[in-house]
């Protein structure tokens, strides 16, 4: 059977434009918060070699007056979600506390929750199965509609809320790298650093020279080289300019990397018709 994973994003995008609050969407990733709605079983008695949805739909043990029984707080997504996936027999309950704890204690045969590192789940000896995955999420932000069209000042400043969203998230994954490099110029030393794979930078290397003082004439002996490199490169990219020649090596956590205005600023004005 397939797996219709969704996205909530996609899920609900359409229920939170339609809402009485005519809410809009101003980021849709915001890469926190991630977790998943998921079946989870038992990994032991009759589940012990259930491994996917297909499997456990197909159990002989389910029908009208037994049906698989799901505890869970989402019984809308719940019930969506078997129909569209052929599980004919199943009821849906809400359970006191942890829902982890429902099929130990009897009160259910599976549980429908959200999961993140799924830790929980392996303490009650419960395992997520194939196929089985409702949806996805993770943090969004949302603004009123009418607040952004009518209230002075808001619309700017969620603007800059965005444009500081974006660059801190393309600038998560990045090191500013600064190194002391010898060379007769700039282009010299600019084609030494760009005949390594890993050190071409965000659009190519900043290449200064360095001034220093001997006697009394001011020479340029070295260059400074600075690139961004992505936080799982790092000590490659020092290896290589190392190997080219590099040193005094500098290694400095970004906290925005700013580019061109963010599409995600014109899809904003186009939901309030600020576009023609």
């Amino acid at each position: 059977m397939p797996n219709k994973r969704r996205k909530y994003f996609d899920h609900s995008r359409m229920k939170i434009l339609k809402g009485d609050d005519g809410l809009v969407i101003v980021h849709d990733e915001l890469q926190f918060g991630d977790c998943h709605l998921s079946i989870a079983i038992p990994n032991w008695g009759v589940f012990e070699n259930i491994n996917s949805l297909d499997e456990l739909a197909k159990m002989s043990r389910w029908s009208k007056e037994r049906p698989l029984r799901i505890a869970t707080g989402f019984t809308y997504l719940g019930n969506e979600f078997v129909k569209k996936n052929g599980l004919n027999h199943v009821s849906f309950s809400t359970a006191d506390g942890a829902l982890e704890a429902a099929p130990a204690m009897g009160i259910s045969d599976a549980i429908l929750d959200l999961v993140s590192s799924g830790t929980t789940l392996r303490e009650n000896n419960l395992k997520e199965i194939q196929g089985g995955v409702v949806l996805e999420s993770q943090g969004v932000l949302v603004a009123s509609k009418n607040s952004l069209i009518k209230r002075k000042g808001v619309l700017d400043t969620t603007h800059e809320i965005l444009e500081r969203l974006e660059a801190r998230l393309r600038a998560s994954g990045e090191f500013m790298v600064t190194a002391n490099m010898k060379g007769n110029s700039a282009e010299e030393v600019a084609a030494r650093v760009l005949s390594q794979s890993s050190l071409s930078g965000l659009l190519g290397p900043t290449i200064s020279p360095v001034y220093s003082k001997v006697g009394d004439k001011v020479q340029v002996n070295y260059y400074d080289c600075v690139i961004c490199v992505p936080r799982k490169a790092l000590y490659k990219s020092v290896q290589q300019l190392r190997a080219i020649g590099g040193s005094g090596v500098l290694v400095t956590d970004l906290t925005y990397i700013f580019e061109e205005e963010t599409p995600r600023w014109r899809n904003l004005l186009s939901q309030l018709n600020f576009l023609k």
